[in-house]
């Protein structure tokens, strides 16, 4: 059994312990923490960086990597791989409102945003008044290429991830200007990229980028056909 953690203590946690109640059955486990996120490190929630939507990838190559037959160690080796060439950031115009306490989980003016926002509502770098798009996606983008994977001359798939609140076409107008800068900056932008909600944070209005640097390897399982109920296709 291989499982997928994003890095959150919690979830951290409670896989740790289903991984020894399954090894005292018997099962074999192996795992990977997901921790694409360039924008928080050691926060209130995580020690080291977070996991966010670029999980999606690691989700996708890693089960069709075990489809194709890849033993347990051989589908750890993928995933890590694609852990450390992954990089992702988001950001957020409004909460999110959880079913059970029926209140948003922060407050925020409607003339603002948050910059590096988590998933689960978790405090991200700035606040500050809401930007264009392009200027948005600039600064965010200048933290994932900033980072220590090397995009330069390198074939990338992207996605543009909502959080639940966030119509298409806004996400496509994020696009249209990711893909621009990695033009610009010599990075090719592989077959088509993935817009849309894969990883949502309830209703909340905002979305995430996520570059992965491919090999040929990673591009085959990405390929690999795939069904889900709920949610869009990959």
């Amino acid at each position: 059994m291989f499982y997928v953690v994003k890095n959150y203590t919690g979830d951290v946690l409670n896989f740790e312990m289903a991984g020894e109640l399954a090894e005292a059955e018997g099962i074999q486990t192996d795992y990977i923490i997901v921790n694409d996120d360039v924008s928080v490190e050691d926060s209130t929630y995580t020690t080291g960086r977070r996991g966010i939507a670029g999980t999606i990838f690691v989700h996708k190559i890693a089960g069709a990597a075990a489809d194709d037959g890849k033993d347990l160690s051989g589908v750890g080796e993928i995933a890590s791989r694609v852990n450390s060439n992954l990089r992702s950031m988001g950001m957020a115009l409004t909460s999110c409102t959880p079913p059970e306490s029926g209140e948003p989980i922060f407050e925020i003016a409607d003339d603002e945003m948050e910059i590096g926002m988590g998933i689960h509502g978790e405090p991200g770098i700035e606040r500050k008044k809401i930007e264009p798009a392009d200027q948005i996606v600039d600064e965010m983008l200048e933290k994932i290429l900033g980072d220590n994977v090397d995009f330069s001359g390198s074939e990338v798939a992207v996605m543009i991830n909502g959080l639940g609140g966030t119509p298409l076409m806004e996400l496509y107008v994020a696009y249209a200007h990711v893909a621009d800068v990695l033009k610009r900056e010599g990075v090719r932008v592989w077959r088509m990229p993935y817009i849309g909600e894969y990883m949502t944070s309830i209703e909340m209005a905002g979305f995430s980028i996520s570059l992965l640097k491919l090999d040929e390897e990673m591009k085959g399982y990405l390929d690999a056909p795939c069904s889900v109920t709920a949610g869009r296709p990959f």
